[in-house]
């Protein structure tokens, strides 16, 4: 009996020191199981994690390409009285042989526009993000430029059948403007030497160049003028895309005066750049016109812009 008793006391003693081992096994399991699952234990590297991988994300989708938008702004002029240089050599912007020519003393600047997101040239996510808080900018669906789907090989020769038929109006509206005010100019032959322009809105600059380059006059006056606009068969002068940012590229390269197409004003008034004055015209008579007034200090006497 007093086995059994020793062995039933030191059984509850086992049993005792077994529940107490227990429930502190069971405290520390706990204990290590909380701190297991603890943020403050584990979150700084997943933050870490996360984070890098979110930033990388974000890169690889802002440099990914978005076709669906284009980019303009503001792109390089011309002086069509000038010459434009290539890697071997200068010539002249308009070339004309067969009867003789003149130096005029200012300068009659084409404006362009460039772009980023042409048929084949997708701009990137982060080009358009850019764009839309950039001064003087314009983001535009490309689907409004261009034709859904059009190939960069027919983008570029739609680009240059219009430049051809620009400057081949141009040559033939000069010679008939001329003409028709007793010049003797049927012989003469009219090149444009230019590169990487395209499209059909420098038209009435290279017309307006032609015919200062075959009379004596000294139409500009020595002042720079730039315009835009196309040059159409029956002599007039025809509308053409992005003039608000024409007329930038416009005063940012030294011109105080321009010449616009009537059909563009109300895309004109509001937008002109300070220190620039804006003349309307309709037709190739009007546009020589407002060179040859502007010239000689009266500009201020032409017809502007107005809302219609």
């Amino acid at each position: 009996m007093k086995q059994r008793k020793r062995t039933d006391s030191s059984g509850a003693d086992d049993y005792s020191s077994m529940n107490s081992a227990y429930q502190a096994a069971q405290t520390g399991a706990g204990s290590f199981a909380t701190q297991k699952v603890h943020p403050a234990s584990v979150s700084p590297r997943w933050h870490r994690w996360i984070s890098t991988f979110t930033i990388a994300v974000c890169i690889v989708l802002l440099f990914l390409p978005y076709s669906a938008y284009t980019i303009e702004f503001p792109g390089p002029t011309g002086n069509v009285l000038g010459t434009v240089s290539s890697k071997t050599n200068a010539s002249e912007m308009i070339s004309i042989k067969g009867v003789k020519t003149y130096k005029d003393s200012g300068k009659l600047l084409l404006t362009t526009v460039s772009a980023t997101g042409v048929p084949g040239y997708p701009a990137t996510n982060a080009q358009v993000i850019w764009a839309w808080f950039a001064k003087n900018t314009i983001v535009v669906p490309q689907e409004v430029e261009y034709p859904v789907n059009q190939s960069p090989q027919d983008y570029k020769k739609e680009s240059t059948r219009q430049m051809s038929q620009a400057q081949s109006s141009a040559q033939n509206q000069a010679v008939a403007f001329l003409t028709k005010r007793g010049y003797k100019v049927s012989k003469a032959r009219i090149s444009m030497n230019v590169d990487n322009i395209g499209g059909p809105s420098a038209g009435m600059m290279y017309t307006l160049g032609a015919i200062d380059k075959m009379t004596a006059a000294n139409e500009t006056g020595g002042k720079t003028i730039a315009g835009t606009g196309t040059m159409e068969k029956d002599g007039k002068i025809g509308p053409i895309g992005g003039i608000r940012l024409k007329m930038v590229g416009a005063v940012r390269d030294g011109a105080q005066w321009f010449i616009a197409p009537r059909s563009n004003c109300n895309e004109v008034v509001g937008n002109i750049p300070a220190g620039l004055h804006v003349v309307a015209v309709s037709n190739l008579d009007q546009a020589y016109k407002a060179l040859v007034v502007i010239g000689s200090g009266r500009g201020s006497s032409l017809p502007v812009c107005k809302i219609r």
